[in-house]
């Protein structure tokens, strides 16, 4: 049974991406885009972000805490910036979930370094625990040693 445990788990560990999500993209329960951010920040920096999408070649800005650069006007009210535990930010956009692009590369910048992840408006995925729970690595690896476990137990 431990022989198949440990398998299991650098099976999973294989299996892995080789990088992980540092950003996540969905729709919170009141319809507001949530972008999540989790790039830690480089040690004895400034942290600053900047969050925008790109549709096509064209770039947007969506909001920022960077010195000299503005969001662009259509979304200045719209946006809210808050720090995340123990490191990253979240960004919500409000009332734009209807009146979003069809393929949306969304992209956060945090101290200098880039996220950025492709999403269709179609696949947009809610913000519940579950789903974040389910579109994580771990989870699956998680999952997979439990029913092993429980099955040679």
């Amino acid at each position: 049974m431990l022989k198949s445990l440990f398998a299991c788990g650098v099976l999973g560990v294989l299996l892995m991406p080789v990088q992980s999500q540092q950003i996540s993209v969905c729709v919170e329960d009141d319809g507001d885009l949530r972008v999540d951010c989790q790039i830690e920040p480089k040690a004895n920096k400034i942290s600053s972000y900047e969050f925008s999408w790109s549709l096509g070649t064209k770039e947007a800005l969506i909001n920022t805490n960077v010195s000299g650069s503005a969001s662009e006007a259509q979304f200045r009210d719209k946006s809210e910036v808050v720090e995340l535990d123990p490191h990253g930010y979240r960004m919500t956009l409000k009332g734009f979930t209807e009146t979003l692009p069809h393929n949306t590369t969304y992209m956060c910048k945090i101290s200098g370094q880039v996220e950025s992840i492709n999403v269709e408006r179609d696949h947009l995925a809610p913000c519940s625990a579950v789903s974040m729970f389910l579109k994580s690595p771990w989870s699956w690896i998680t999952s997979l040693l439990l029913l092993v476990y429980h099955t040679h137990s």
